[in-house]
C-alpha cells in the first residue's frame, strides 16, 4: 500500500485548479490571437459587450480583478483601439471605459469564439 504525502504538490486542489486554468487559456490562445486579444483582454471585452460604458471599479467587480491588474489590460486594449478611457463628468475620480467603433465591430468577429473553444475541448456550448 502506498501512502500519499498530503503535502505533495499534485495532491493540492489549488495546484490542480491552476493547471486547469492554464489549460483553458491555452485552448483559447490560438482562437484569440487572430483577433488581437489575449484571454484576459477577451474577458474584459466580453464584459463591455454585455454592458458598455462601465467604470473601472464596475469592470473589476464583474471580472473579479483588482484595479492594479485591470488597468494594464485596459491600457493595452486602448492602444489597440478597442476601448477608450475617460474621467467621468459626474465624478472625476471615476474612470469610465467604453468601446470604440473597432471594439464594437470586434464582437462580430468574436461571436464564434465560444463554439471554437468548445470544439477544441470536446464540450458543447449551452
Amino acid at each position: 500500500m502506498t501512502v500519499t504525502d498530503p503535502l505533495a504538490l499534485e495532491s493540492q486542489v489549488c495546484f490542480q485548479a491552476v493547471v486547469a486554468a492554464r489549460t483553458v487559456v491555452a485552448v483559447y490562445r490560438p482562437i484569440l490571437e487572430p483577433l488581437g486579444l489575449t484571454h484576459a483582454q477577451y474577458l474584459v471585452m466580453l464584459a463591455l459587450w454585455e454592458r458598455d460604458e462601465r467604470s473601472v471599479s464596475d469592470l473589476g467587480s464583474a471580472l473579479q480583478l483588482e484595479p492594479a491588474t485591470l488597468t494594464p489590460l485596459l491600457k493595452r486594449l486602448q492602444a489597440a483601439g478597442f476601448v477608450d478611457r475617460a474621467r467621468s463628468a459626474a465624478d472625476e475620480r471615476v474612470v469610465v471605459v467604453s468601446l470604440t467603433a473597432a471594439g464594437r465591430d470586434l464582437r462580430d468577429r468574436a461571436v464564434d469564439v465560444p463554439a471554437q473553444a468548445a470544439a477544441r475541448t470536446g464540450m458543447t456550448v449551452a
